[in-house]
This record gives structure tokens, C-alpha cells and sequence, in this order.
């Protein structure tokens, strides 16, 4: 992965004592985005990464791809006074939006996604709920899978509803899951601001 990881590192430690990553080497967090990386590959445009709270994979991503248009939402202010913070120090051109993913699905950004990226936002319904709407046609939403799955996470009938058809099973390590829109996300997605958590699709 072509990234300098002096620099990345330093913000990530940073990001780990205010809480935003969790315990162990930062250095895992950077490994952990090579899945992101990997269904990448082939996309090219604008990346929205949901819940970019700590910059895992968004800022991993930016660095590793400057090619892609990479935009980090995230609802809380603390977090991203911290992100626009790590993008000025790490030289990026990555724009920091402040806001619900609810809201942002129903704003400027809706069905402009190239790529959705998520690492830990929410509950499987929750994501792509949230992510579907922001994905053009043929858009690709990338979401972290736990080390071990519990059953079956995702529910192909449900996620027709929001245009979403499942792909294969991951195979990358850490591994991540990769859902296609075949079709327009419906209007009425994302429901309201907390509906999607609270009443998830499936």
C-alpha cells in the first residue's frame, strides 16, 4: 500500500486518545482499511465514507488513492474538528461534512457515490439504509464484516428494497462485505433522522 505511514500514524495515535479508536497497535487500524483498498480497485470518482469518527479507512483511503474524491461524514463536532484537523496536517483534498448520514442522504450528495465505505457505523440494515442512497447506479457499498460472522447479516430481499443486491462472500482479510445498487434507492430512503436504528428493514 503506497502510504507514508509516519505522519498517518501520528494522527491515529492522536485519534486513539481521544477515544475515537479503539485499543492496540494504530498500526493494525491502517491494515485494517486493505480490504477497503482492495474492493476499491476499480472504482473511480467520489468515495463517501459514513461514520469517519477516527479516519479509519477514510483518511487510509485518501492517502492510498488521491485519484478518488474522498468525503468524510460524520454527525459529531468533536470528530470532525479532528478529521479537518488530520486532513490539513496530512495534505489532503478531502471535504469534512458535519451532519446525520439521514440528512446527507436526502441532500447534495444523494446518488453521487461512486463508492460508500463503512467501518463499524451500524447494524447491517442501519448501513446500508443509510448508504444506498448516496451510490449512483452500479455504485458500490464497502462495509467491515466482524472476525467472526454470526449467521447470515444481510437480507437480499430486504436489500432490493433499497436497490442493493448482495455480492459474493468476502474473501479479503480483514474481510469486507460488497453490496451493488442495481437500481435507484427509492425517495422515501433513508427514513427519518434515528428511524433507520430503531425500526431497521431487517
Amino acid at each position: 500500500m503506497p502510504v507514508e505511514l509516519g505522519p498517518l500514524l501520528a494522527v491515529f495515535e492522536r485519534a486513539r486518545h481521544l477515544g475515537f479508536l479503539g485499543p492496540g497497535p494504530v498500526v493494525e487500524h491502517v491494515d485494517h482499511a486493505a480490504g477497503f483498498l482492495a474492493a476499491l480497485a476499480q472504482v473511480e470518482g467520489r468515495v463517501i465514507d459514513l461514520g469517519s469518527g477516527g479516519g479509519v479507512p477514510g483518511l487510509v483511503i485518501a492517502l492510498a488513492r488521491p485519484d478518488l474524491e474522498v468525503v468524510l461524514v460524520d454527525a459529531t463536532a468533536k470528530r470532525c474538528r479532528f478529521l479537518e484537523d488530520a486532513v490539513d496536517q496530512l495534505g489532503l483534498a478531502v471535504t469534512v461534512v458535519e451532519d446525520r448520514a439521514e440528512v446527507v442522504g436526502h441532500g447534495s450528495y444523494r446518488g453521487t457515490a461512486a463508492a460508500v465505505t463503512a467501518r463499524s457505523f451500524g447494524a447491517p440494515a442501519v448501513t446500508a439504509e443509510c448508504g444506498a442512497p448516496l451510490l449512483q447506479v452500479n455504485g458500490v457499498l464497502i462495509v467491515s464484516e466482524p472476525p467472526v460472522r454470526a449467521g447470515d447479516r444481510w437480507s437480499q430481499t430486504d436489500l432490493g428494497r433499497l436497490g442493493l443486491e448482495l455480492g459474493p462472500a468476502p474473501t479479503t482479510s480483514p474481510a469486507v462485505q460488497v453490496l451493488r445498487l442495481v437500481a435507484p434507492c427509492p425517495a422515501m430512503y433513508p427514513r427519518r433522522v434515528g428511524v433507520p436504528g430503531k425500526r431497521p428493514l431487517f
